[in-house]
């Protein structure tokens, strides 16, 4: 961490889209005075069949975006990039970089079960990154990964209460139930949202959502390095994606209120 880091820098968030708000609204419940940014990048929506290459590029893009607003810290609040960039882009840049899944498994590994499901993106899942990262910790866990395909669109297109869509999650789920999992990780920060539909067919207290133990995890870190914002003040956030602003702003309405239409950022502007 550069040591000349001012604590009233402001803190990147990003996601493929507005899933990645469940994490930021939680961090900003915990700590309102710290200043924001949160980047969607709904231009490349989704992330989870992109391959290891393209998501690689895309947190590049972010990531230099954010070094030029003099971030302190930028949270990977998207599972498909913490298990398919973050190794690769680690020590790449000054400031610190928050992963959710890496900074969740020991948690996740020190739950009281045997028996663990995770529901993730394609790309989460190929890349074995929460089996991996979790068995460094606990290696007698049994660790359940499925892939979920289209649950990211239901989300992002406010589907969860077609029929069609209610369907495609039912099956998914009683797919996961086949192997008895004590609990199941909701492994996308777009699934929380999905809870009401999950609930029907199995107990919701069976669901994780790693964004509660992220964000703490976060805090005691800012905490302990002394980087946390000193203000009183209410903290500033701004809000930006790669295309279709107003369609965002609609899509988050169920996340977290945004008051101001996002800011686009692109590959012709980022210089600006």
């Amino acid at each position: 961490m550069n040591t000349l880091t001012i604590t009233n820098n402001p803190i990147g968030f990003f996601d493929s889209g507005v899933g990645g708000l469940t994490v930021y609204s939680k961090f900003r419940e915990i700590l309102p005075n710290e200043n924001c940014l949160y980047f969607g990048d709904t231009a490349h929506l989704p992330y989870g069949n992109k391959t290891k290459e393209e998501l690689i590029s895309y947190a590049r893009f972010i990531l230099d975006f954010f070094a030029k607003q003099n971030v302190k810290a930028v949270v990977i609040a998207c599972n498909t990039s913490s298990s398919a960039a973050y190794e690769t882009i680690k020590n790449d840049y000054d400031f610190k970089i928050f992963p959710i899944i890496q900074c969740c498994a020991k948690i996740l590994s020190e739950l009281p079960i045997s028996r663990l499901g995770i529901f993730a993106t394609p790309a989460t899942i190929k890349s074995g990154v929460y089996e991996s990262e979790i068995k460094k910790y606990n290696s007698q866990m049994q660790i359940y990964p499925q892939s979920c395909h289209n649950w990211v669109n239901i989300v992002e297109s406010k589907g969860q209460n077609e029929l069609n869509n209610i369907k495609v999650v039912k099956e998914d789920l009683l797919e996961m139930l086949k192997h008895t999992p004590d609990k199941i990780v909701l492994g996308c920060t777009h699934y929380p949202y999905l809870l009401p539909i999950l609930s029907q067919y199995a107990d919701e207290e069976m669901f994780i959502d790693p964004a509660v133990y992220f964000v703490k995890y976060i805090a005691e870190y800012l905490q302990e390095h002394k980087l946390l914002n000193n203000s009183i003040d209410f903290g500033y956030e701004k809000i930006y994606v790669s295309s279709n602003p107003a369609q965002f702003k609609i899509a988050s309405e169920m996340f977290y209120k945004i008051n101001t239409l996002p800011t686009l950022i692109s590959e012709s502007t980022i210089n600006i």
